[in-house]
This record gives C-alpha cells, structure tokens and sequence, in this order.
C-alpha cells in the first residue's frame, strides 16, 4: 500500500540496510512477511469478522514479542489482550512502557523478563547446593 523503498541515506550510515515504512495488504496469512517476526517499519494488516478469528490468527505464529489493540470498548480491550499469547500487549498505544515493569517475549521472540527487578533474575543464573551433615 505504501513504503517498502530503500531511502537514499547519506554520510556515515550510507552502508545500512534501511527501509521506508511499509504497509502490506492483500497477502495471505502464511506469507512469510505475515508470519515471521520483522523488525523494522513494516506493518501487514488482514481483515477480520470476529475477536476468535482475530485472536486465531494473532495467535498463529512461533513467536509473541508483542501484540496491540485498538478498540474503544475497554471490555472487549481486556477480553482480547488476554487471549494474545505475547510478552506484552498494549490497548490504544504502543511501544508506552514503565521500565520498571518486564519485558519479554513468548515462544521464540525470547525466555526470561528484562525490566526493574525482572532484570534481575533474567541475569541471574541460580544454583543450588545440598549439603548432608
């Protein structure tokens, strides 16, 4: 729909790999753009008729960094968000985070929870040691 160029970018970030933000419609959902977890400008938008259809599909995937929505129902807000199986879902924002509360991925998007004193025990490898006397 928009984007997907590579912008021309001068002096010492010229050598990067960029590109404009994108927006895709029309793909299937097992397009692998759909499916895999992209980081960058990029958004692919699929319609849908229902919360279970929208969720199956959200869902439908190895990974679950994050997920995001919108909707001006607070009920069907917090109906929906608990349903997604994501580190984080945000409702009517993104990205809108206090860095004292965790962050982290499900699936493949990541073990363990970065944040406030989650970072804590994500750096922390414990053992434990039994003793006899």
């Amino acid at each position: 729909m928009v984007g997907g160029g590579i912008p021309k970018i001068d002096g010492e970030h010229a050598d990067g790999f960029y590109i404009e933000p994108t927006l895709w419609t029309g793909l299937a959902h097992d397009s692998t753009v759909m499916r895999e977890e992209i980081f960058g400008p990029c958004c692919g938008v699929i319609p849908f008729d229902t919360e279970d259809e929208v969720t199956a599909l959200a869902n439908d995937t190895a990974y679950g960094l994050c997920a995001t929505v919108w909707t001006e129902n607070v009920s069907r807000a917090h109906r929906v968000a608990a349903t997604m199986r994501v580190g984080v879902c945000w409702v009517n924002c993104w990205f809108l985070r206090d860095l004292r509360t965790a962050f982290g991925g499900s699936g493949q998007s990541g073990i363990g929870r970065e944040g406030g004193v989650h970072s804590l025990e994500f750096y922390t490898e414990t053992a434990n040691i039994c003793l006899k006397l």
